[in-house]
């Protein structure tokens, strides 16, 4: 008499299972690139939030046509900032007017933003030719740069 035998055999179960290890080992690395790719994006997005709001709070005559500098701007804490920004969860933001000066009285500014989640860090600066000293990565003016510091 036939046995009518249901089921997998190990070897069918074996198999399937390094198939899936496989694909695990393939895509584990992507999904890291992936999350390295958002905090960069996260970081760029914020320093454009900053190149639009440096330039409305440059335009008010009531501010007499200088730029504002802000440390330390987090989620949920502008720290004093004077500008309306508001970074992405993880983001901070440091914002230095007058390329460090700070006398108010010259049209430039730079901004840094790092990530606490990544070691990569972006920085943009505006108002001058030449890149000043605390910016690491942009070396053209209005244009946001990332690198490892």
């Amino acid at each position: 008499m036939l046995q009518n035998r249901k089921g997998f055999t190990l070897i069918e179960l074996l198999i399937v299972v390094v198939i899936i290890g496989i694909l695990a080992a393939v895509a584990i690395p992507k999904f890291g690139q992936s999350r390295e790719k958002a905090y960069v994006a996260a970081m760029q997005s914020d320093l454009k939030q900053v190149i639009t709001a440096q330039e409305i709070f440059y335009g008010d005559p009531a501010n007499n046509y200088s730029y504002a500098s802000c440390t330390g701007v987090t989620a949920g804490n502008a720290g004093g900032c004077e500008l309306e920004v508001t970074p992405s969860a993880g983001v901070t933001l440091n914002i230095t007017a007058d390329g460090g000066g700070g006398s108010g009285t010259t049209a430039s500014w730079y901004a840094t933003a790092e990530h606490s989640a990544t070691s990569q860090a972006c920085d943009v600066f505006v108002g001058t030719d030449t890149k000043p000293s605390g910016v690491q990565f942009a070396t053209t003016p209005g244009v946001i740069a990332c690198g490892t510091p």
